[in-house]
């Protein structure tokens, strides 16, 4: 057994989502399991380097995980012939030029969502990647939860017919940070600092119903700010600027229509975080991060409309749960994996800096929608 060693410099793992999904339970995690197998008696070992703006916090994090390479210095990293990969999971708005400076340096990007703030900013990024002639990545993690899963397994069955409509359901209630802090970042509520559910949560729902249903063609959103006023993680209140909810109603190729509500001034009444059902010509399913229930319509029941007497259905029971007749790992480790394949064998990978322009595209329209009150057509972006 040959081992390989390939180094990626992670930028932004000293936040919740780089620490957590990607450093600890995506890269730690492959080197906890020996690394990657690459067939043939080769492993890959990847080897973190951490690089952020807070020389305190990485040296910690790095203590604390065993890992000796940090630097607050990005330039000098990118200059470093032996770091192949650049990793971004920084806040949005500095993560355009730290992708320019890598794909200048050589080195393969990928990146966490939005890619960019804008449209002409996320198409820049995937030109000069295709131009240097580098491997580009996105994350898109949605699609590799178990629930996701499978309900594309029953997709690629056949099992819904001809599929009229997808309804999903997203968010929770975010503390205020008054009398109880907050469990997401403050920035998330400025849009002067690139926050907002739109540019956060659309380009998740443009690649969802793009692989899994066919491509977004109009879109139709209504956006607001609930919570006006929020309190920082020092406790001192500030203007939210940034929408908090967004009511879109999307075209897919094909015909069907999605509706998804996205909210963080919601109090969750559903068995999952996130839910999306699927209803077709011959069945539905209900579908979150983990399960998934299907009614077929052999199944169906006939229920009758009559408001004067209680309801005798047991509406929830009559759905059939769907085994994992699988193992399921993280899915943010699942398409590192992919990526990582993709770069040292050459494997195909088609969720790249494109892909995440779509993205950015549907939340730049969703906004302007709101804005204008009225249905926009979404192109099909090209370079």
């Amino acid at each position: 057994m040959t081992r390989r060693t390939v180094r990626i410099a992670m930028n932004g793992v000293t936040g919740r989502m780089g620490h957590r999904q990607h450093l600890v339970r995506s890269i730690l995690a492959l080197r906890e399991q020996g690394g990657l197998d690459l067939g043939d008696g080769e492993t890959l070992w990847p080897e973190p380097v951490l690089v952020g703006r807070r020389e305190s916090a990485l040296r910690a994090l790095a203590e604390r995980h065993g890992l000796t390479e940090w630097s607050t210095d990005l330039d000098a990293v990118l200059a470093d012939e032996s770091v192949e990969i650049y990793f971004d999971a920084q806040v949005t708005s500095a993560r355009v030029e730290a992708i320019r400076k890598a794909v200048a340096a050589g080195k393969h990007v990928y990146t966490e969502k939005p890619t960019a703030g804008d449209l002409a900013g996320a198409l820049e990024l995937a030109r000069l990647a295709r131009e240097k002639g580098v491997k580009h990545g996105v994350v898109q993690d949605k699609i590799f939860l178990p629930g996701l899963l499978k309900l594309k397994r029953l997709i690629d069955g056949g099992f819904f017919g001809r599929i009229l409509s997808v309804r999903g359901e997203f968010g929770y209630w975010v503390f205020e940070g008054d009398w109880q802090d907050a469990q997401r970042p403050s920035w998330n509520y400025r849009a002067e600092d690139g926050g907002g559910i739109v540019v956060d949560m659309f380009p998740h729902w443009e690649y969802v119903l793009h692989e899994l249903f066919g491509r977004v063609t109009s879109v139709t959103a209504h956006v607001a700010t609930h919570v006006p006023e929020r309190w920082d993680e020092h406790g001192k209140p500030y203007a939210a600027t940034a929408d908090d909810a967004a009511y879109g109603i999307f075209q897919l190729e094909g015909g069907a229509i999605a509706q998804i509500n996205s909210s963080w001034t919601v109090r969750v009444n559903r068995d999952e975080l996130v839910e999306f059902q699927v209803d077709g010509t011959h069945g539905s399913a209900v579908a979150g991060l983990r399960n998934c229930r299907v009614q077929h319509r052999s199944a169906t029941p006939k229920p009758v409309w009559n408001p004067d007497i209680p309801a005798t259905e047991p509406f929830r029971e009559q759905w059939q749960e769907v085994p994992d007749n699988t193992e399921f790992d993280n899915g943010f480790k699942a398409q590192w994996e992919l990526f990582l394949r993709h770069v040292v064998l050459d494997e195909p990978y088609h969720w790249d800096l494109l892909a995440g322009a779509r993205g950015v595209q549907l939340a730049e329209l969703g906004l302007r929608s709101s804005i204008e009150g009225r249905r926009l057509e979404v192109p099909e972006v090209t370079l």
